[in-house]
């Protein structure tokens, strides 16, 4: 049975940083740039699971055997990242939950090592890419995700052939502490990345048995742009390539290639061949058939469609904040406290995977689950009622401009779920002044704190896009 993509996902941030709003405050750097920015309250953890959660919206989460997390800006260091991202797809405890992190290289590593694989795989990508102020990692980068989920079982893309390319030289680099990566002369580069990156396309066409003009969409992208650029005049597939998003969300680091795989696929028709090459520390080109199954699998909240939701009125100086690079006074209340280790374990099936509970005696639903029922007094006929996917209606809400956050004000809501329930949460990625009462939600992972370098996970709500609707 050929392992092949089963479903697939991405996600990219709401809010988003034009190049001449830098250029406003600096007085330098490069027009006609849009990048993706993770909000105050999202990192790559929580990234990785949202384009995880579109991944796994139509698959039964007890069917994935194995999770591996690939990124080049991980929450932890000495702690699995993927531990998270499993705990919050409420995920079996007996699939694998693993880091393949690292630069870019190691991301795409992840998903073609996925391909060879056996069971259910669930690989998420993603990253979040800084910069010195009006560099080009500042202006160029992004934020972002993409998951797929590899497997025997009616794939809607499989695997033709494989080409890489390596060699051993430096043109990006930073050492472990460095706030920020550094770059060779870009010609050099340019030289390096052309030669590699057409070996390991014409690797992958003979690996697949094709030529050049069988295949229908290119989308290659990596460190060098002028490299990524000429590639396709001397590959052959410069007239099959496709937009590789930079211009519109930055490149998005180690998921950059996974989202460009994913709008490929929303893109797709059934037979059409389908190449991606990623030119980092050599080169790398997976080629892909895609399958019937497409049809019945096309995602509702496409790439395209996030892309064209966003925000672009980010100010400068939040983006700086958010990102750690400007400190600004905190508001004259408590700070978050750490979170107790034992309570997390305990509760892990709510406050990571949002389940709550259903009384089988009275249907009440309970939001945090309990164990006696509130309505009818019924003691242990509680059954577990997963809510993440639960959309609800506002029935009211207050703008706190006094509590504790980096992105005053803090929106409080009420929210009734669809099905019975009552919950009260902060609402993210929404403007103050355009809620109302009536406003239908989703619900979405973030952070809602940090302490003792701990990170503090729970579940927010968001405005529900006309897409998930």
């Amino acid at each position: 049975m050929t392992t092949g993509i089963i479903s697939y996902g991405a996600y990219v941030p709401r809010a988003r940083l034009r190049s001449e709003t830098v250029r406003e405050a600096l007085g330098t750097g490069r027009a006609g740039r849009t990048r993706a920015v993770a909000g105050c309250d999202e990192d790559t953890t929580t990234m990785a699971v949202e384009a995880a959660r579109r991944a796994l919206r139509e698959l039964p989460a007890d069917s994935v055997g194995a999770v591996s997390f690939s990124s080049a800006h991980p929450v932890y260091a000495a702690k699995t990242n993927a531990t998270a991202v499993h705990a919050a797809l409420s995920l079996p405890a007996h699939a694998r939950a693993v880091d393949r992190c690292g630069p870019e290289r190691s991301a795409l590593g992840a998903l073609l090592d996925g391909f060879a694989g056996s069971g259910t795989h669930l690989v998420a990508l993603a990253d979040t890419v800084v910069g010195p102020a009006g560099g080009a990692d500042e202006i160029g980068g992004g934020d972002g995700a993409a998951a797929f989920v590899l497997g025997g079982a009616a794939p809607v893309a499989v695997p033709l052939g494989t080409g890489a390319a390596t060699a051993e030289f430096l043109d990006r680099w930073n050492a472990p502490g460095e706030t920020f990566a550094r770059t060779w002369e870009e010609r050099f580069g340019q030289e390096a990345y052309t030669r590699l990156g057409a070996a390991s396309v014409a690797r992958a066409l003979e690996d697949a048995g094709l030529a050049p003009s069988e295949v229908t969409s290119w989308a290659v992208t990596g460190l060098s742009e002028r490299a990524a650029r000429q590639l396709g005049r001397s590959t052959g597939l410069g007239d099959v390539r496709t937009d590789d998003l930079t211009s519109v969300i930055g490149r998005v680091g180690s998921a950059h290639a996974g989202i460009l795989l994913a709008d490929m696929l929303d893109r797709a028709r059934p037979g059409d061949v389908l190449a991606l090459t990623l030119l980092a520390d050599g080169a790398d080109t997976l080629v892909l058939r895609v399958t019937e199954a497409i049809t019945a699998h096309r995602r509702r909240e496409t790439t395209a469609a996030q892309i064209a939701a966003g925000d672009d009125q980010l100010a400068y100086a939040t983006f700086l904040t958010w990102k750690g690079l400007l400190e600004r006074p905190a508001p004259r209340r408590p700070e978050p406290a750490r979170i107790s280790a034992p309570a997390s374990l305990r509760e892990a099936r709510w406050k990571y995977g949002f389940t709550g509970a259903r009384c089988d005696a009275c249907a009440t639903r309970h939001m945090p689950p309990q164990r006696v029922c509130l309505r009818c007094g019924a003691s242990g006929r509680m059954k577990d009622e997963p809510l993440a996917d639960v959309a609800g209606t506002l029935a009211t809400y207050t703008v706190d401009h006094l509590a504790y956050s980096p992105a005053p004000p803090v929106i409080g809501v009420v929210i009734d779920f669809d099905g019975g329930g009552r919950f009260a949460c902060e609402l993210t990625d929404a403007d103050p002044e355009a809620v109302a009462i009536g406003d239908r939600v989703q619900m979405t992972f973030r952070r809602i704190g940090e302490a003792d370098g701990i990170v503090n996970y729970f579940w927010k709500a968001r405005p529900l896009s006309e897409e998930a609707s």
